[in-house]
């Protein structure tokens, strides 16, 4: 068990003694030519780049992503983006009591929770093929491993049980745009936000570290999804053929554009609901994660985010504001998960 200060909480100048996990590496060239080794270090709360510029061939034999190194040095910037300026490295020794699993970030709502709320969502389904599929798909297995992994490598809800919560916020969209809208059909857009991401859970490896497996990148998680539905529905006998092409349709269309990997643009009113509502709970989630990830320093921008083709401010406004009567304070800016 890892008992030391979390990399966003490490001010510009302060030392840094700590275990870190190896996300990548690289040798690069100087501008003189000479090879050094680009590393990318995290813990749970962070990752920063980090140079060896010496004496680097022995631990590049040995290294891995999911590597776990121990570093000595402080906390630097360079071009005013936070980075490790190393003094040493070394591989972890067996006897030291640390395992990756330490260095996976976690999501901060109760899994629990998270977990009596997918399912109550699921008894809230009124089409029986629907609901038949729903059970069938998220048997004990299915949702061990879906509960488990993240929604994505780095970019959103990038921690352990986030493809859950992740699904919770688009179920959450969706019901509300349902209730704007009665001509949407309910309980497809509802399945279509459950499954629409079920391929991630054989797209991702999750188990000491975040990365594609051999599957996830020759497919995809849309191809790996819609495959497995496809199959799925087989086992339901008189499945109606229109109601699988519509719910297969949200599954393939709901990244919303070819250029995002979508093979379909969405052409049902419900898989540009799913669309929308995948896109505000990603980007929000993932704005404000790099928001959160500033280390503590005067900067309030985080460095260039290439995914958002922008840098983003923090502005430091409190989001609990107050409404003050005599003794009595009341937050007004709840979440709708409290």
């Amino acid at each position: 068990m890892l008992n030391q200060k979390e990399l966003n909480k490490i001010e510009k100048g302060e030392e840094i003694d700590h275990f870190l996990l190896v996300k990548k590496f690289e040798l690069k060239l100087t501008k003189a030519g000479k090879q050094y080794l680009s590393l990318e270090l995290g813990d749970k709360s962070l990752s920063l780049s980090a140079n060896v510029w010496d004496n680097f061939e022995s631990i590049l034999k040995n290294i891995s992503n999911g590597s776990i190194v121990k570093v000595l040095g402080l906390l630097d910037e360079y071009q005013n983006v936070p980075q490790i300026k190393i003094s040493s490295i070394r591989l972890l020794n067996e006897s030291e009591n640390v395992s990756p699993k330490d260095f996976l970030p976690v999501s901060t709502r109760d899994f629990e929770i998270m977990k009596n709320e997918f399912f109550e969502r699921i008894e809230k389904i009124t089409d029986v093929y629907l609901k038949a599929l729903m059970v069938r798909v998220f048997n004990d297995n299915n949702f061990g491993k879906f509960s488990t992994a993240p929604a994505g490598k780095s970019w959103h809800h990038s921690y352990i049980h986030g493809l859950l919560e992740h699904t919770l916020e688009i179920l959450k969209i969706c019901d509300l745009m349902c209730d704007f809208h009665p001509e949407l059909n309910r309980d497809l857009l509802i399945s279509g936000a459950m499954l629409h991401d079920f391929g991630k859970i054989e797209e991702l490896n999750f188990e000491n570290s975040f990365e594609y497996s051999d599957k996830g990148k020759l497919l995809g998680h849309i191809v790996i999804s819609a495959m497995f539905i496809n199959e799925e529905i087989k086992n339901i006998p008189g499945f109606p053929e229109e109601l699988k092409n519509c719910l297969i349709h949200l599954i393939l269309s709901h990244q919303g554009k070819l250029e995002y990997a979508s093979p379909v643009i969405p052409k049902t009113i419900e898989a540009i609901a799913l669309y929308q509502a995948d896109e505000l709970s990603a980007k929000v989630n993932a704005y404000k994660n790099a928001i959160l990830s500033i280390p503590n320093s005067e900067n309030k921008w985080t460095k260039y985010i290439s995914l958002a083709s922008t840098d983003l401010y923090n502005h430091g406004l409190s989001s609990e504001y107050q409404i003050y009567h005599s003794d009595n304070d009341k937050k007004i800016n709840k979440s709708l998960f409290d």
